[in-house]
């Protein structure tokens, strides 16, 4: 948040490695880590990162959409929006999204195709 990235990573990459923050402060550490890596440019690391927060907390969709992101900048098009609309499904209240839910599922695994 201070615009100090590159000086942040060893803060968060030793607070993870530690394994002694409490369930929420170390869920913020992976979307906060995951989130540094990509803005400097380290994809890769935040991708893997971002990943392994997710099989810790696969209900934090905070952290699907930070990986989105990253597979964006990655240029996995196809694996970011597939995120992206998994995640609005799974947490909009919208009617509309809800109605449509089974088509944006169906479409979320053909993007590239025509009828």
């Amino acid at each position: 948040m201070l615009g100090l990235e590159r000086e942040a990573v060893p803060f968060y990459e030793k607070a993870i490695a530690l394994h002694t923050l409490e369930t929420e402060d170390l869920r913020g550490a992976y979307l906060g880590l995951g989130s540094t890596y990509r803005c400097i440019g380290e994809i890769e690391k935040s991708i893997a990162l971002l990943c392994q927060g997710i099989s810790l907390f696969p209900d934090d969709y905070s952290l699907k959409v930070f990986l989105a992101l990253a597979k964006y900048n990655a240029k996995d098009f196809e694996g970011s929006v597939q995120i992206l609309l998994d995640s609005l499904v799974e947490t909009s209240s919208c009617k509309h999204i809800q109605k449509y839910s089974r088509a944006i599922r169906f479409y979320r695994d053909h993007l590239d195709e025509k009828w």
